[in-house]
């Protein structure tokens, strides 16, 4: 595992690329994701934008959670539920075309909900950013790594980042490696990658 940690990080033209870059460049062309915690819908452009993505699942319940004070989603930003209403609106309206178009769905539910609705191994990859703390990562770890297709990837952001959630994202991923579900890619700042065996 150490040896993964300290590969050098891919260069172009001599230049190191930034983690959501390395990770972006990682996502397999024309494949089917998910983005589990979309917020602003931001990260979610630029994965249409480089990985043109077959379809893209895009899981966030854009709900005010005031139990989470100090997320962006429990006060820091977004004060009440509207806010968190004007958001989902913002991010429809933002993929209207793709949306039309069957290449985005939006699932406006929790995680362990929207889970439910997917067959396994019918992702290519999934993008774990939703609830931070080791309680919600962990669930979404565990609950989504079989929708994705053997040999396919689950990745996430924040690993090592120290928030409002303590070292909750840290310590679900090394969880999630230590117990044989996943084997560990990559790490490139606060960007993830374990492999589905």
């Amino acid at each position: 595992m150490l040896s993964r940690l300290s590969m050098p990080v891919r260069r172009t033209l001599g230049v190191a690329l930034p983690p959501r870059e390395f990770l972006l460049k990682a996502l397999p062309r024309r494949s089917v994701g998910a983005e589990i915690g979309v917020w602003r819908g931001e990260f979610s452009a630029d994965i249409v934008r480089r990985v043109k993505p077959r379809c893209l699942h895009l899981i966030d319940p854009w709900a005010f959670m005031s139990d989470r004070a100090g997320s962006i989603y429990g006060g820091s930003v977004a004060k009440e539920q509207t806010d968190m209403d004007v958001i989902h609106d913002e991010v429809a309206q933002q993929f209207l075309a793709q949306i039309s178009a069957g290449t985005i769905v939006m699932h406006r539910a929790l995680s362990a909900e929207a889970a439910a609705e997917f067959e396994d191994e019918c992702f290519d990859w999934i993008y774990i950013d939703g609830d931070h703390s080791y309680e919600g990562v962990l669930a979404d770890l565990r609950a989504f790594t079989p929708k994705v297709k053997r040999g396919g990837l689950v990745t996430g952001d924040d690993y090592g980042r120290r928030g409002w959630w303590g070292a909750g994202v840290k310590k679900a991923v090394d969880e999630h490696i230590a117990d044989g579900t996943c084997t560990l890619e990559w790490i490139r700042g606060k960007q993830f990658a374990l492999r589905r065996p």
